[in-house]
C-alpha cells in the first residue's frame, strides 16, 4: 500500500462509517414514526427498524473502534507524516454523531415502553368492561 492510498482508504472507510449512522438515524426515525401510529402491526414495524438500528449501531462502534486502534497505532509507533487534524475531526465528529444516537436510542426505549404500557391499559380497560346490555324482550 503506498502512502498516499492509506490516508485515502482510511477517509472512505470513515466515509462508509457516516453513512452508516445516517442509516441509524433513519431506522430510529422510522421506529419513532412507527411507535406515533397506534395499530398493532406499527408496534412490529417499530421493532423491526429498532433491530435494524442496533445492528447498524454495533457494526459502526465496531468500525469506529477499529479506526481509533489504527489511529493509536500510527500516532504512537511511526513517523509523523502530516498533519492528522483533519481524521481526528472526522473521527471526533463521528463519536459525537454516535452519542447522539444513543441519546436517540434511550429516548425511542422510553417511548416503547410507555407506549406498550398504554396498549396493554387499553386492553385491560376493554376487557374490564361490562357487555353491553342485550335487546329487552
Amino acid at each position: 500500500m503506498n502512502k498516499t492510498s492509506a490516508p485515502m482508504e482510511r477517509i472512505q472507510a470513515l466515509d462508509a462509517i457516516e453513512k452508516d449512522i445516517i442509516t441509524c438515524l433513519q431506522a430510529a426515525g422510522a421506529a419513532f414514526s412507527e411507535l406515533s401510529k397506534e395499530n398493532k402491526s406499527s408496534v412490529k414495524q417499530a421493532e423491526t427498524q429498532t433491530n435494524q438500528f442496533f445492528k447498524t449501531l454495533n457494526s459502526v462502534e465496531s468500525k469506529l473502534t477499529e479506526q481509533i486502534n489504527y489511529l493509536t497505532q500510527v500516532s504512537t509507533g511511526q513517523p509523523h507524516e502530516g498533519s492528522g487534524y483533519a481524521s481526528q475531526k472526522v473521527l471526533q465528529m463521528a463519536w459525537h454523531r454516535l452519542e447522539h444516537v444513543r441519546s436517540r436510542v434511550m429516548e425511542l426505549d422510553r417511548i416503547s415502553r410507555i407506549n406498550k404500557e398504554r396498549m396493554n391499559q387499553s386492553q385491560e380497560r376493554m376487557n374490564q368492561a361490562p357487555p353491553p346490555p342485550g335487546p329487552k324482550q
